[in-house]
């Protein structure tokens, strides 16, 4: 049987470092003050935490093709609901919106699901 491990800029270690890179960035942005202005500011703020949580999610699910879908969601999920509590704190002059939780949650099962049904057809095919 042939070794499919993959090298070079999509392997797991590198998918990996991507992942904490771009979850630290989710979450320095999250909780700024005055974050600055992106390009995806006119595209609303859910669009914005389902763009976050959806590239985590791809990056976690191939970062870490072994570990089990459920805890990548609950964890993800969990991280979601961090910043809210942490956007709830006064001094950061944010807002707590458990709607921006569901869209993380949603982006976040999303991603799950076309990330399983993609390998099943793989294997399949």
């Amino acid at each position: 049987m042939m070794n499919r491990r993959r090298s070079g800029p999509f392997s797991p270690p590198v998918l990996r470092a991507l992942f904490w890179i771009c979850c630290a960035f989710a979450v320095v942005m999250a909780v700024l003050p005055h974050p600055p202005h992106l390009p995806v500011d006119r595209l609303g703020d859910k669009f914005e935490h389902m763009l976050a949580f959806s590239v985590l999610t791809l990056l976690a699910a191939l970062g870490w093709p072994a570990f089990p879908k459920r805890r990548i969601a609950e964890r993800l999920s969990f991280l979601g609901a961090l910043i809210e509590l942490a956007q709830s704190i006064p001094e950061l002059h944010r807002d707590c919106d458990i709607r921006d939780w569901i869209a993380d949650t949603l982006a976040i099962l999303v991603v799950l699901g076309i990330v399983a049904a993609v390998r099943r057809a793989r294997a399949t095919g």
